[in-house]
């Protein structure tokens, strides 16, 4: 099969700039404008921060608008395979031919200057989906928010903020406050933010710039709210209403929060005629990989027995951690957990691994491949090894699997975790 010629042309704007995060938004604005200011040409645009969950509720809110019968682009990052999956158009991902074209656009446009690979691709999606007829964007903000390449939308129809937590100390801040005031730098004046769970500290600072730029709030557990009912099913309240929804159909209680949400975003979008059957099937059909997804087919599959479970989960930060031990422990106390681990050196494995020592077996560590910025799994291994788990190293995580069954006989569950780009790995050997 021939190597696509996206790949080539993402390879290259790699190197128009010598650090892969720089924090600007200059540079995006020279490039829109040499583009014609696609930004201003787009649908009503939702736009989505926030450390935790992001891409779920999105998820959420993608499947219960196109239930309702709308047309739906959607930007989220990263990808797990194939960038392609970044840049979807009217519920369909970009093909080839067309994200060539945009590429080949923006390249031009920039003239060779100086431009991050997040940046000039974030070009190419606002060119496509201002080229694209559709009801509304799904913007996925990529880091931080004040200064993210895709805090260019003057006038989104609404801004959300899902869970703040600490992550990208090195580019947001080295507490929870700073970078809440990132993230909280895509609240615009006089348009709605819908917020999720926060700490203290970080609700404290977007209280204060909704109140600064008089942007309405909506707060989880003021304005709205959502959980599990006795009969199994998902109760959504907003403003003293209560709705019966059914579980969303990815799993897990931090997922219920997350539905909530798209449900809560979904409702103040005055130009969406959403229903409540639109809320159910938008619910139910969800789909989103490597968040709490089993694996059903693939090499790891036919190396373990056949009663072994295997799942996969991108969260790579400690409240990841924190949300995965509490469903392990919910969940799956009805046979021993095995860890297969890889992660990068931007996040906090020891905080990612420590809640997990009190539900995990072991963990085997893997180098993601072809990941620069890959912890080497010796390295992480040490790491986990100090949160507490018994830890080994694997070349790969088919050799990890293999280890782990020739090491016990009783019916196991394999979590692979710790990195969107280790569960995006994985996921290119299981097509």
């Amino acid at each position: 099969m021939a190597t696509p010629k996206s790949d080539a042309t993402l390879k290259r704007l790699l190197s128009l700039h010598p650090k892969l995060v720089d924090l600007s938004l200059g540079r995006m604005e020279r490039i829109l404008a040499a583009l014609g200011h696609p930004e201003r040409h787009l649908a009503p645009v939702v736009h989505v921060t926030g450390t935790n969950g992001k891409g779920s509720v999105l998820a959420f809110l993608r499947a219960i608008l196109e239930a309702a019968g709308l047309k739906v682009h959607v930007y989220t990052s990263p990808h797990l395979v194939r960038f392609h999956e970044r840049i979807r158009l009217a519920g369909k991902l970009i093909d080839e031919d067309y994200l060539n074209a945009v590429l080949d656009e923006c390249e031009f446009a920039n003239q060779g200057a100086e431009i991050t690979y997040f940046e000039i691709t974030t070009a190419a999606a606002f060119l496509a989906f201002a080229r694209t007829p559709a009801d509304v964007v799904l913007l996925e903000n990529g880091l931080g928010g004040r200064l993210d390449a895709t805090n260019v939308v003057t006038r989104p129809a609404a801004t959300a903020i899902t869970p703040v937590s600490m992550d990208h100390q090195q580019f947001l801040g080295d507490t929870l406050a700073e970078i809440a005031t990132e993230k909280a730098g895509i609240i615009k004046p006089g348009v709605p933010c819908i917020v999720g769970p926060q700490h203290p500290d970080a609700m404290d600072v977007i209280i204060g710039h909704t109140e600064a730029r008089g942007a309405p709030l909506l707060e989880w557990g003021v304005n709205w709210r959502a959980h599990e009912d006795d009969t199994g099913g998902m109760v959504f309240e907003h403003q003293g209403a209560s709705l019966s929804l059914p579980m969303p159909g990815l799993p897990g209680a931090h997922q219920i929060i997350n539905a909530g949400h798209a449900v809560a975003i979904a409702r103040t979008l005055d130009f969406a005629q959403v229903e409540n059957q639109h809320l159910s099937e938008g619910l139910r059909s969800v789909d989103w990989p490597a968040r709490l997804q089993r694996l059903n087919a693939g090499p790891i599959i036919d190396a373990l027995p056949k009663d072994w479970e295997v799942w996969l989960d991108g969260g790579h930060n400690p409240d990841a951690g924190e949300t995965i031990a509490r469903f392990a422990k919910s969940h799956w106390g009805d046979r021993p957990l095995y860890l297969i681990s890889g992660m990068i050196n931007s996040k906090q494995p020891a905080g990612y691994f420590r809640p997990l020592a009190e539900t995990a077996m072991s963990v085997h560590c893997v180098t993601i491949p072809d990941e620069p910025a890959a912890i080497p799994a010796e390295e992480l291994a040490a790491i986990a090894a100090k949160a507490g788990l018994q830890a080994n190293t694997a070349t790969t995580a088919l050799e990890a699997a293999r280890a782990i069954a020739s090491d016990t006989s009783t019916p196991a569950r394999v979590l692979i975790c710790g990195s969107l780009y280790f569960a995006g790995s994985i996921l290119a050997g299981h097509r």
